[in-house]
């Protein structure tokens, strides 16, 4: 087991700067998640704590040893890919006990953990067909048995689910967190699906252009976004970002004039503007000190609840409600005040109060 950590990583192709002076510990046992968009850094990342990618400039330790110029293979680690990469023309037991045949493990410690590999990814009744005789969902358990037989101190896993359908994924999340729970190792997890992050991640480290933008538990994350980045990447719908000018202590929702607190007052300062946040969950609230109706422009029907969609300040927004709430063209919005976030217009940083 092992704890990682990067100390003002930097990786540069030519003149573009893909990962932007990074630092951030990984601890023992812990499960992280890596998410952000496509081409903020996250698969680079892993890559290079892997020995894949070079770096530029920066330090990489697995444990106390920094692995600047140690080679992928004595890094004590096991990389599962997003292809699986199985060999096809090998069986499930040849597969998953190929990384130990390469180490020139003694057979019967070979047989062993690949049956106690399968035993846990429930394979055993697999163990004698072939990759293309497999279900996706299979085979990336097979994928993880390979990595699971070498004990390594670091699993490392670039979004290892996004090939598969949407009931399988949400069966591979808990399986892959049995596993790291079972197993009590250090996993390092990309993906760019925020409820992958959201359900799976000890930790959350939210990347944008090679920069992290928060590093916290989910929750945190979610509830208490550090900038309207994070607050837009993660949710669905995103949270909703209003901008409204400040005047005498009131902002303005549409025509509907709403007086700030006394700390909401201290927190905006001098500020004559101010982007305001507010889940959309947080718009049909119980506990509401407010409420007006705005013209719906389309709904959504979600099982048990619905998306609807309106215009606050000539801003799209969107509110999640009761899949029974009755609404004709118009809809009675309520909500309370005291879940409003404030992020400063010009930097988009949460202004805290």
């Amino acid at each position: 087991m092992a704890k990682v950590s990067l100390r003002n990583v930097i990786k540069k192709y030519d003149t573009k700067t893909i990962i932007n002076d990074i630092s951030l510990d990984i601890e023992d046992k812990e499960f992280l998640v890596l998410v952000g968009s496509s081409g903020c850094g996250k698969s680079t990342i892993l890559r290079m704590i892997a020995g894949l990618e070079d770096i530029t400039s920066g330090e990489i330790y697995i444990g106390d040893k920094c692995v600047n110029n140690v080679h992928p293979k004595d890094r004590d680690i096991a990389f599962v890919f997003q292809s699986y990469a199985l060999y096809p023309h090998m069986s499930v037991y040849e597969n998953i006990a190929f990384p130990l045949k390469m180490r020139g493990i003694k057979k019967d410690e070979i047989d062993k953990k690949v049956k106690e590999a399968a035993e846990i990814l429930n394979l055993s009744e697999y163990l004698e067909r072939r990759p293309k005789q497999l279900s996706g969902g299979q085979r990336q358990r097979v994928a993880l048995g390979r990595a699971i037989v070498r004990s390594p101190k670091v699993f490392l896993m670039d979004e290892p689910l996004s090939n598969l359908d949407a009931k399988l994924r949400v069966q591979m999340r808990s399986e892959i967190k049995k596993l790291h729970e079972k197993l009590q190792t250090t996993f390092i997890y990309v993906t760019h699906d925020q409820t992958e992050a959201l359900t799976m991640g000890d930790r959350i480290v939210v990347l944008d252009k090679g920069v992290i933008q928060q590093v916290d538990k989910p929750e945190e994350i979610y509830y208490n976004p550090s900038n309207t980045f994070v607050g837009g990447f993660l949710g669905s719908p995103s949270m909703n970002f209003i901008e409204c000018n400040i005047e005498n202590d009131t902002i303005k929702f549409n025509d509907h004039v709403i007086t700030l607190s006394d700390s909401q007052r201290a927190c905006v300062g001098q500020k004559d503007k101010v982007i305001v946040g507010i889940r959309p969950e947080k718009m049909d609230s119980v506990e509401y000190n407010y409420e007006f109706s705005v013209p719906i422009d389309i709904s959504e029907m979600l099982g048990s609840e619905k998306i609807v969609y309106f215009n606050v300040n000539n801003t799209k927004c969107s509110a999640k409600i009761d899949a029974q709430k009755q609404f004709s063209n118009d809809i009675t919005l309520r909500f309370n005040t005291n879940d409003f976030l404030f992020f400063d217009v010009e930097t988009q940083k949460r202004i805290m109060y």
